[in-house]
């Protein structure tokens, strides 16, 4: 039994490609100092069936390698964008 895949949701930043969305995922933690909390944001790329438009938050998951930049897919629209 393979491991369990992990999920993130995130906001769509891009719907211009077919059948791929480029989405944010945002990540708060604590300086390793300071303590004070910092934002880390990271950008990927991810297989959308679904038809998910700009501004949506999303659910992916990861997957195995669709192209040569995507390895994850979007399983849920969790809202859409107003």
């Amino acid at each position: 039994m393979r491991g369990r895949r992990k999920l993130r949701t995130g906001v769509v930043m891009s719907d211009k490609m077919q059948k791929t969305v480029t989405v944010s995922l945002v990540r708060r933690l604590a300086h390793g100092f300071y303590g004070k909390q910092v934002v880390r944001t990271k950008q990927v790329a991810a297989h959308d069936e679904l038809g998910a438009k700009a501004g949506d938050t999303v659910r992916i998951m990861e997957t195995r390698p669709v192209s040569k930049m995507k390895r994850w897919r979007v399983v849920a629209i969790v809202e859409r964008a107003r």
